[in-house]
């Protein structure tokens, strides 16, 4: 009998692979905003803009790739897996 570990990894898996769609489009958002921001008091338009918005893009990026890894790595075999087989 399987345990309740092994039972449920596809649900905390599929669970943790859900957020990769809100964390490609949060942060960018939140970076064009905040650049909105400093570029309307600092009368700069649109170098924070553009600045913060490529921070955001950076951002999401690094955080899916976090995600992926954990993933891979509850996965139980992580990357010790034999790549050579079909």
């Amino acid at each position: 009998m399987k345990s309740d570990k092994d039972r449920y990894s596809w649900a905390r898996q599929a669970g943790m692979l859900s957020t990769i769609p809100f964390l490609m489009v949060v942060p960018p958002i939140a970076g064009l905003l905040i650049g909105r921001f400093i570029d309307r008091k600092l009368d700069t338009q649109p170098a924070f803009t553009i600045v913060f918005l490529i921070l955001g893009f950076a951002a999401g990026v690094r955080e899916v790739a976090i995600v992926l890894k954990r993933a891979n790595a509850r996965d139980g075999d992580g990357d010790k897996r034999d790549r050579s087989a079909p």
